[in-house]
């Protein structure tokens, strides 16, 4: 419709999640007409990260080194890691800045129907990580699907039988939410993970 390389640039940027058509030439459109400078900014810092980001070494976080700057903090402990299915997970964790344990990242979850087994998410690396590492305690923080809870079953089994400790992540009513707007199945888990006071 605009010329092919309009075009292009449009469709490239529907690869992006939640961005349809209209949002890709609102961008497009944008950058071409109003911040070229930005535009070419961005260009080469994409293509930079592709060429240089990769995965930790340890936690398989996104990185652009070998190790993560998480698993080479000297402070942080350990003997505690949180297991999550991606980066965005770990970040989150991060920014709410309570856990000060060690991280492993799973790359997605238990989907036989897919072809991801346990191989593709790396379990045998952290079994690993268990085995060799001072590591007592493991916290499960996988997504709350029936993928996520039976990745998060695979791996208690696994931790278990090494004597290392398994918590899951509680999952309930967040802070400053009316019970009232709370869908019925967070407030059933909510009352399974309450704990005594």
């Amino acid at each position: 419709m605009y010329g092919n390389l309009i075009d292009q640039l449009i469709e490239s940027l529907r690869v992006l999640p939640g961005v349809g058509a209209k949002s890709a030439q609102r961008m497009a459109l944008h950058l071409l007409e109003r911040d070229r400078v930005g535009a070419a900014r961005l260009a080469e810092v994409l293509v930079e990260s592709v060429e240089k980001v990769g995965r930790c070494g340890e936690c398989r976080t996104l990185t652009e080194h070998n190790v993560c700057a998480l698993c080479r903090d000297e402070r942080r402990q350990p003997e505690q890691i949180c297991v999550v299915e991606s980066p965005a997970d770990l970040y989150a964790i991060e920014q709410a800045g309570s856990f000060r344990g060690k991280y492993f990242v799973l790359l997605g979850h238990l989907s036989p129907i897919d072809g991801i087994g346990p191989e593709q998410l790396g379990i045998d690396q952290l079994i690993e990580r268990l085995q060799t590492g001072p590591v007592t305690e493991l916290i499960l923080a996988t997504n709350l699907t029936v993928e996520g809870e039976a990745t998060a079953h695979f791996i208690a089994d696994k931790a278990k039988a090494l004597g290392v400790a398994v918590s899951r992540i509680a999952y309930g009513v967040p802070m400053g939410g009316e019970l009232e707007y709370v869908d019925g199945g967070t407030l059933n888990m909510a009352l399974q993970s309450r704990k005594t006071l």
